[in-house]
């Protein structure tokens, strides 16, 4: 299943792929005859969304076919959701980006940090520079998006509660990092330095994606590209590490790392390219 969030009269509202275009979950309710949640972080926290997607990949989703479906040409993106209660980010966790950066995490334990949802925009809403912060960056990540509470969870299980994957940038103040280690959570707080979206797609529709492509493009052009299978902490062991020591909830969101960082300036447009996803791009602005 492929799922996004569409600006619509009326608010944002959730809606499913389809061969032609995207049908609203409020039509689907219709079709199918359900009272299912109308957005994601709804979906996802009321338990609703493994029983949406079960009836999408069902004969019983033929039906929709026949709805009214939004042209995928016209579709207005937004961000999946607007407050997950954790955004979590894994530095350093590409090869590639490790050695750009001369950084060995340590055996076992990735290096992690914490973004407030007050850092979150949708496909197509600005990243503002904020002014006096120096040089700003923007990583290209696959998104892991927990679908069911998750406690202790053993990585030979931990696929089994991912809901489903998104592209993201990450963005990073470079030069309040570079001062210091500690400034690395200040560093990625800032508002709108956390884009996501613009659609999300289950992990049925991508079994395997230590095998997807990541890309970090500027102004339409790739500058850094990897495979996935090149992260030094795969996606399970994320999942089984993280609730390890915290409950993980529906909604919760696991940014993966980077193949590597551009850097931006007023004027730029930030891309994330990843294998099979709708790309997500960002304008970039100077706040005065």
């Amino acid at each position: 299943m492929r799922i996004a969030t569409l600006k619509l009269a009326g608010g944002e509202q959730t809606a499913i792929r389809t061969e032609a275009g995207w049908v609203t979950v409020a039509a689907v309710n219709r079709i199918a005859g359900r009272s299912w949640s109308t957005r994601l972080f709804d979906l996802l926290g009321n338990g609703e969304f493994a029983e949406l997607a079960a009836w999408c990949r069902s004969a019983a989703s033929l039906a929709l076919q026949e709805a009214d479906a939004i042209p995928f040409d016209q579709a207005p993106f937004a961000a999946p959701y607007r407050h997950p209660r954790k955004i979590w980010g894994i530095g350093a966790n590409y090869r590639e980006k490790a050695e750009e950066m001369a950084v060995v995490p340590a055996d076992g334990e990735p290096i992690c940090f914490m973004k407030p949802d007050t850092s979150l925009i949708g496909p197509g809403e600005a990243i503002r520079l904020p002014a006096n912060a120096g040089r700003i960056s923007a990583e290209a990540e696959i998104a892991v998006i927990i679908g069911r509470t998750c406690k202790g969870a053993a990585e030979s299980e931990a696929m089994d509660f991912v809901a489903g994957f998104a592209p993201a940038l990450d963005m990073t103040a470079s030069d309040i990092h570079a001062r210091s280690p500690r400034f690395l959570g200040r560093s990625k707080s800032f508002d709108t330095f956390f884009a996501f979206g613009p659609e999300v797609a289950t992990p049925d529709e991508f079994p395997l994606p230590e095998r997807w492509t990541v890309e970090t493009a500027l102004n339409g052009r790739t500058i850094h590209a990897s495979a996935a299978d090149r992260m030094i902490y795969p996606i399970p062991f994320l999942v089984s590490f993280l609730s390890s020591f915290m409950t993980l909830l529906p909604g919760d969101v696991i940014l993966t790392g980077t193949p590597g960082s551009v850097p931006l300036q007023g004027g730029d447009t930030a891309e994330c390219r990843i294998f099979g996803l709708r790309p997500l791009a960002n304008p970039v602005i100077e706040e005065s």
